[in-house]
């Protein structure tokens, strides 16, 4: 099967391209394969609300779960058992990416219970839990980069445990990643790990910033303020790629690391879906094209790319005066940047909390129907 051009331009512009979407159907029918050999992806994401959504539709999981509901299982074991059994069979499918890349890609990515988004020695504990559950080389770990994240993130690739950090808004937070990976790093170096095989990206959510933050400007109204919209979500990732640079290219803390066989932590761009039909459904790829990076799409978005997005190499490297301008302009306008952050980071956690809630009790309720 032959690549799609598009895709294999973007790849070839040193983006891995990542499928954020898992479900059982997809694994049974060969579609991620297909998906592989034909859409260049080399990785996938996972989260509550993919999971959620996977297990609600048609009846893939129902043999599973009457199994598990005979043998006593309750509900946040048959959750966990059938998430990582698909999980490792995703790891399983992308294991000849992983082993084509050095372990670069080829990466499934699994998260910590949402519900432990506030609480650091649970998330280590589970964190820890779900690799060894899995136990696959190419597994990443989602922590969330909530306050109580970060001293998670830094524990859990002390143990040798590559993460991926997820629900990262701001340029601000994700410097503080970028510490926490370090620091993480610095401590696995010193417990003895082989640091080249711990990786770790940094998944950084776009479409939700420019729908937060157009909201508002259009509560402004101005034409200044309108003028905006659209352009925050592209220059609050350029600004972290810039961020990233600054410290993984000639950084004097990494080179030390990267002396002992440390990778950088690439920027994951999350959240790429374009939820506003006014702007080009591909916005979020062409517009964030640069080397050593991630883009994890929901199949919409992969298909749009395919169809006819415009890859013309790299649009993030030397963007970030101008991408600083389009922030001072929202700051002098009366957006108060700070509190959209927090409001993203809060809604993102409540969203995956929720559908996490949702799964549960569906799941229950399948238990509950096995048990009859």
């Amino acid at each position: 099967m032959a690549q799609n051009p598009n895709l294999a331009a973007l790849s070839a512009a040193g983006v891995s391209v990542w499928l954020d979407d898992l479900s059982r159907t997809r694994l049974k029918t060969g579609n991620l394969q297909e998906l592989i050999d034909t859409r260049s992806i080399v990785g996938v994401t996972t989260n509550p609300s993919i999971f959620q959504a996977a297990l609600s539709h048609g009846d893939a999981y129902d043999a599973q779960v009457c199994e598990l509901a005979e043998r006593g299982a309750d509900v946040d074991a048959t959750i966990r058992t059938v998430t990582t059994d698909d999980v490792r069979e995703a790891c399983d499918v992308l294991h000849p990416q992983w082993e084509a890349s050095n372990g670069i890609d080829g990466r499934v990515s699994i998260e910590v219970d949402p519900r432990l988004a506030h609480d650091t020695d649970k998330t280590v504990l589970q964190a820890i839990e779900l690799w060894k559950i899995v136990d696959r080389p190419n597994l990443l770990i989602k922590i969330p980069a909530t306050k109580a994240g970060l001293p998670a993130i830094t524990a859990v690739l002390a143990e040798g445990i590559s993460v991926n950090v997820t629900l990262i808004f701001s340029v601000q937070r994700h410097r503080e990643v970028i510490d926490a990976y370090l620091a993480g790093l610095e401590a696995a170096k010193q417990a003895g790990h082989d640091l080249s095989k711990i990786h770790s990206v940094a998944s950084f959510f776009v479409s939700r910033v420019d729908t937060e933050i157009d909201k508002r400007l259009e509560a402004i109204g101005s034409d200044e303020a309108l003028a905006l919209r659209g352009q925050a979500g592209v220059a609050n990732a350029r600004l972290a790629y810039a961020a990233y640079q600054e410290v993984f290219v000639g950084g004097e803390r990494f080179e030390a690391l990267a002396e002992a066989g440390a990778l950088v932590q690439r920027p994951l761009w999350a959240s790429t879906g374009v939820k506003n039909p006014d702007y080009s459904d591909t916005l979020y790829v062409t517009e964030l094209v640069a080397p050593n990076t991630v883009n994890t799409m929901p199949e919409k978005t992969i298909e749009a790319v395919a169809d006819h997005g415009v890859v013309t190499g790299d649009t993030i490297t030397g963007s970030a005066a101008a991408a600083q301008e389009v922030f001072d302009k929202l700051e002098a306008i009366g957006i108060d940047l700070t509190d959209v952050f927090l409001v993203l980071e809060d809604e993102g956690v409540d969203k995956f909390e929720k559908s996490w809630q949702e799964l549960l009790d569906a799941t229950q309720e399948q238990l509950d129907a096995a048990a009859k």
